[in-house]
Order: structure tokens, then C-alpha cells, then sequence
């Protein structure tokens, strides 16, 4: 068993294989509730986790020629996730909502609530101090690991005691299967996802621009300068926007399109061309070098990619190097930003007697 001291200065690099019975959520100064999880399938494939913000933090995956890359952007210690500047998300759990509410307020049953405005005026990921900033509740299932939070009455601005879980389980499929459920004493609003950057070259490889990605959705919500919905469902066709066919994210990024220099390259959410309400696929990231390719299937009716837009060289990886501009990517399955002002958007209520229920997939292959 690690010493206090070891798991303070080494947590992430010592893995917990998921035998021990986990503290209760705990205030981040405790490093003695933190642990690391690693799964492990047939292929050899490897997925680490930690309690801290359910943070996904190593994904190891053939190329191929099998050999083994991480392709998941990250740290090799805890306390560069609770201290990291500018507070990039890496593979964590974000809500009690993911995405932006414009100046961090919303109406619900007639009742104004203010949040924290922690992305210039507007309200960004649940907080000051979101899901990705606590220690949660962990426990052994199959080839998995569940994870749960409990969130107070209030906290960060949200009404009801909210129970929130997260069931990662890595198949022999190589697929990661996050499977999300919560309940409320009081109506409140829940739209949370997962926040991994990902670059199937390898983490610490310096862009993502060559990779090619495809998006099955004919619309996407435009944004003002802040990145906040306009209400607009936009047809991608004829615009940069249109991923409908496989594309290298960087061919259109040099276009004068004004949404471009909103987000300062892609910072958006597309509406999926869904058409049932199981679980569907909604991307495939391609990267020719490794041959790596990823699928993201998801229940959620959107999907925002993001194209590491704000990674500038001043946050150090696992590999040493450096994160570049453009050097990871995330692609967060959800409802669409700033739905709890969009009564005509798809609803991100929550009610007591309702269950909050979602589920996305990363399946990993090669081609």
C-alpha cells in the first residue's frame, strides 16, 4: 500500500487497480480520497481514471501495426490537474452543466437563478468549482468503474440535491462505454459530458489539423462573440461547418466565415442527424499516419467540437512536451449550449421522480 507521501507526489503514475474501497467525496486538499484506476481488455488496450473530476487520463491504443500510443492529452500527476492555468477540462466530467448559459442565468418554473460567470460574462462548465473539480465516489463493477458525485442544493447557483453517476467500462471491442444517470429533489437543469482531448498520433504530437473528421449533422447552432447560441439552426452546407463527408479539420480554418473568428477556429455545436433515440453514431475522427480511428456513438442530440483553440504551448503533457496550439481536440456529446434559455430546444430539466439517463461510446479500430 502507497505511503500518504508517494500518493501525493506519484498518484497518477501508481495505479489503484480497482480493489479498494473508495473515501467519500472529499475537499481536493485530500489526497488520500484520490485514486487511479486502470482497465485493461484482451487487445491490451489501456484506460486510467481517476476519482478526481472522473477524469479520464491515459487511453493507450494500437496503431496499425499495434503498436501502442496514448491519445488522450493529460498529466502524469494530481497536481497538475488541480492547479493546470487557464483550466483546460482534460478528460474530465464537466457539469452540473456542460457548456455555456449566457451571463450565467436561466428561468426555471418561473424562478431566475444566477450562476458563476467564469468565461468572461456567461456561466462555462458548471463553475467555479464543477464536477471536474471534486473528488468523487468510486466502486468496482465489471471491467469498469463507477463514479458518484453528490451535489448540494445551491452549489455554484443550481437548484436541488442532485446524484449524479458516471459507469466507465472498456470492452473487448475497445470501446469506452460512459453510461451517465442522476436524480434531483428539485427541478434543475443537467447536461454534463466528458472532456477528453484527443490526438490519434499520440499525445504531445504538435497539431490535429491533418486528422480527418466527419460529423453526421446538416446543422450547427452559430454563436455570438461570447460563443453563446444566436438560437439559429444553420445549415452546414456550403460552409466550413460541413463535415457530413470526412474532411482534415484544418482545410477550411484560413476562411473569413465570421463563426471562425467567434471561436477562433471550431468551437461549436452541431445538431445530430439523428433518427431514432438509441444510441447512434455521430462522429469518426481519422488519423492516416497511425491509421488510428475513433467513433464517437452517443443518445445525445448534439455534439460540440472543439479544436484545442486555446492550448498555447504552456501546459506540459505526460509525454514532456509541450501542448501546441491545435494539438488535441474534444468532441463533447450533449444538448446544445444555452438550452435553459432555448425553451424550443430540446429540455435539460430535471424533475424529482425523473431519472437523468445518457450514453456515449469511444470505439477505437485502425484502417
Amino acid at each position: 500500500m502507497a505511503t500518504s507521501l508517494i500518493r501525493r507526489l506519484f498518484l497518477l503514475v501508481v495505479t489503484a487497480i480497482m480493489t479498494c474501497c473508495i473515501a467519500p467525496a472529499a475537499e481536493v486538499s485530500d489526497f488520500d480520497s484520490i485514486n487511479l484506476y486502470t482497465l485493461t481488455n484482451q487487445n491490451n488496450m489501456v484506460v486510467k481514471i481517476t476519482n478526481y473530476g472522473a477524469t479520464i487520463t491515459s487511453i493507450i491504443v494500437p496503431d496499425r501495426n499495434g503498436d501502442m500510443a496514448d491519445v488522450a492529452l493529460g498529466y502524469d500527476n494530481v497536481e497538475s490537474y488541480i492547479n493546470a492555468a487557464n483550466r483546460p477540462y482534460f478528460g474530465s466530467v464537466v457539469g452540473r452543466y456542460g457548456n455555456r448559459i449566457a451571463q450565467g442565468q436561466f428561468t426555471l418554473d418561473g424562478k431566475e437563478y444566477t450562476l458563476a460567470t467564469n468565461d468572461g460574462e456567461n456561466h462555462l462548465h458548471g463553475g467555479q468549482m464543477g464536477f471536474d473539480k471534486v473528488v468523487w465516489d468510486a466502486e468496482r463493477v465489471d471491467n469498469g468503474v463507477k463514479m458518484t458525485y453528490r451535489a448540494r442544493d445551491g452549489e455554484e447557483g443550481y437548484p436541488g440535491n442532485l446524484t449524479l453517476s458516471v459507469s466507465y467500462t472498456l470492452t473487448n471491442e475497445n470501446a469506452i462505454v460512459m453510461h451517465y444517470e442522476a436524480t434531483t429533489d428539485k427541478p434543475t437543469v443537467v447536461n454534463v459530458t466528458n472532456h477528453t482531448y484527443f490526438n490519434l498520433a499520440g499525445e504531445g504530437e504538435p497539431t490535429i489539423n491533418d486528422h480527418i473528421l466527419r460529423i453526421n449533422a446538416s446543422k450547427f447552432t452559430p454563436v455570438d462573440s461570447g460563443l453563446i447560441p444566436t438560437g439559429e439552426l444553420r445549415d452546414v452546407a456550403g460552409t466550413p461547418f460541413d463535415f457530413r463527408a470526412p474532411k482534415p479539420i484544418g482545410r477550411d480554418l484560413q476562411s473569413n466565415d465570421p463563426q471562425l473568428q467567434h471561436g477562433l477556429g471550431y468551437d461549436h455545436n452541431w445538431v445530430l442527424d439523428r433518427e431514432e433515440a438509441g444510441l447512434e453514431l455521430a462522429a469518426t475522427l481519422y488519423e492516416a499516419h497511425s491509421g488510428r480511428v475513433l467513433d464517437v456513438l452517443t443518445t445525445e442530440p448534439a455534439i460540440q467540437f472543439y479544436g484545442g483553440n486555446f492550448l498555447n504551448g504552456n501546459l506540459i503533457g505526460k509525454s514532456g512536451k509541450p501542448y501546441q496550439h491545435r494539438s488535441g481536440l474534444c468532441l463533447e456529446t450533449q444538448h446544445s449550449p444555452d438550452s435553459p434559455n432555448r425553451p424550443e430546444w430540446p429540455s435539460t430539466t430535471l424533475r424529482p421522480g425523473e431519472k437523468y439517463e445518457t450514453t456515449t461510446v469511444y470505439r477505437f479500430g485502425v484502417k
